[in-house]
Order: structure tokens, then sequence, then C-alpha cells
């Protein structure tokens, strides 16, 4: 984020691997019943990797401006601070990312048929990598202690 703000100071933020324009805290994980909450600042005007949702995904914009683009990277959206979207399983191909300030934006997910929340994919659109809710419960677990506390 370019926009510093108390919220965003609120929490330890993470980088997954080595991919750019975004990190992570996570807020919680329960792996019975495949739900993960976590936020994503997003950094100015830079979207992060293409990637499927394969879970059902709510998102809140906490701060800034939340963008999704095409896999030819044409903008499909922007959401403002306050907007909830609800992605569904098996979404179109996407990426996402913050506008001029960078943005927050809270996720939950809900439920995979096979504990596999996102597909991470090369330019052609085949799947390199994923990201499920036992990776997620491991981010957490490295983190040491649940966002904010």
């Amino acid at each position: 984020m370019t926009t510093p703000s108390p919220l965003d100071a609120a929490f330890a933020w993470h980088r997954l691997g080595d991919f750019p324009h975004f990190h992570y805290t996570i807020l919680a994980v329960d792996e019975a019943r495949q739900i993960t909450d976590f936020i994503i600042r997003y950094d100015s005007d830079a979207p992060i990797f293409l990637h499927r949702h394969r879970s059902e995904t709510h998102t809140l914009v906490l701060q800034g401006e939340h963008r999704l683009y095409a896999p030819d990277g044409a903008l499909i959206d922007t959401r403002p601070t306050g907007r909830h979207s609800i992605t569904a399983a098996d979404a179109d191909p996407h990426s996402e990312g913050g506008g001029p300030g960078g943005a927050l934006v809270l996720y939950s997910t809900r439920g995979s048929t096979d504990g596999v929340l996102f597909d991470v994919l090369d330019a052609d659109g085949h799947t390199v990598a994923t990201l499920s809710v036992a990776d997620v419960a491991g981010l957490l677990a490295q983190q040491g202690h649940p966002a904010g506390q």
C-alpha cells in the first residue's frame, strides 16, 4: 500500500513466497469446515498472478480500491471501499490488485470439494500451483498467532 492507515499498521504483513505486489495476514482457519479468513494488502496499480478461485470467496474492501483483471490484462471490475462481493467456486481466471493508493481486502473462503482454495495459473491458463486450506493453516502456524492479537 502506498497510503498507510491505522488499519494497515494494526497487522503484521507477510509475503507469499516470491509472489510480488501483495502481502497477507491470516485471521482464522477452520480446517474441519474448510473456512479461511485473511486480509490481503495490495500494492498500488500492480496486478498479482493469474489465478482461479476453487471455493466460494467473500470479499470486503476495507480500504482503497480493489481491481480485477482479465487474463489479457483488461480491467474487469473496480470495487471501492465498503464493497462486499461473492465469487462462486470455479470462477473465471483473473488477477487482482489495488488501485492508485493500493487496497486492503478481507477474504473469507468457504468450502472446497478437494480442499483447494485457489489455482495459480500460468499465462496460458494452466495450473502451476495450488493453495489449499491446509496451506493457509500452515501459514497461520508460521505467523504464530491470529492477526491483530
